[in-house]
């Protein structure tokens, strides 16, 4: 009976905890949202999101499948504008950080803004030390299983940190999954209302026909892609057109096209 009660009350304690630490998040930043003036104000409170999505019956409420569907393509053009505007800081000159053959989209970023939405959401309201802690866990993995599929799949690597200090198969290393943790913390805390909060503006009906117009081209996009790596991969390696569908794209996405698209990567392997 003592067992079982000292259970009881430590599930009580750490239950008592994690209500503190959330209604101590929520009240704080909700002042913050109340208080923020200027161009660069604060970003909403999730919590004022969450009302507002509720008051107003949005179509995108909560993390069901049209906001999911918005913030992947969100994410995937804006990563590709840091990126541009990081490479053009860094070095100098602008150039294409596209993870799909038509417009500015890479689903890296899309399917990382997803997994951290859906990872960190039910934490929306607590403290900054635990979205950083998810974010560092959850891009990790991301970043690990999307480097293993690419090369898995088409023998190319588009990054390695084999050189970088503490790092796993030159797929992650501690350096980028501390930047990961960062990630998390300012995307759970000031992008995704901010993202969240646009998305409140958008009228119901229009919303829903909107994206599912953009999902149906992501998907288009995203084959398109996978097909003509596929075919680019086969090329490298010396292989011949042997159907109608080679040929195609063999026309319309030679190499010198690919190779502006994909400016990073690199064929090692062969894949399996």
């Amino acid at each position: 009976m003592l067992e079982d009660a000292s259970s009881c009350l430590r599930q009580a304690h750490q239950w008592a905890s994690d209500k503190a630490d959330e209604l101590t998040t929520r009240l704080r930043e909700g002042q913050e949202s109340s208080q923020r003036k200027g161009l660069f104000r604060r970003a909403p409170a999730n919590s004022v999101i969450d009302l507002e999505e509720e008051q107003a019956d949005s179509f995108a409420s909560g993390v069901n499948f049209y906001k999911v569907a918005l913030i992947c393509i969100a994410g995937s053009f804006a990563g590709v504008v840091v990126e541009i505007l990081w490479c053009l800081f860094r070095n100098g000159y602008i150039e294409s950080r596209s993870g799909l053959v038509y417009g500015p989209f890479n689903p890296v970023y899309g399917i990382g803004a997803v997994v951290m939405t859906l990872a960190l959401y039910r934490y929306r309201n607590r403290s900054s030390s635990i979205s950083f802690f998810g974010g560092a866990v959850v891009g990790s993995v991301i970043e690990y299983l999307l480097s293993w599929g690419q090369e898995t799949l088409f023998g190319s690597t588009s990054w390695d940190y084999s050189r970088m200090p503490f790092n796993l198969d030159g797929r992650i290393c501690l350096l980028y999954s501390l930047f990961w943790g960062i990630l998390g913390v300012l995307w759970i805390k000031s992008l995704y209302p901010r993202v969240a909060q646009v998305i409140l503006k958008i009228p119901n009906r229009f919303g829903k026909v909107l994206t599912w117009v953009l999902t149906i081209f992501m998907v288009f996009d995203c084959a398109m892609s996978l097909l003509a790596v596929d075919r680019w991969s086969e090329r490298v390696r010396g292989e011949t057109p042997v159907s109608a569908v080679d040929v195609f794209f063999d026309e319309h996405f030679p190499d010198s096209r690919m190779e502006r698209i994909y400016a990073n990567m690199e064929f090692g392997t062969n894949p399996a």
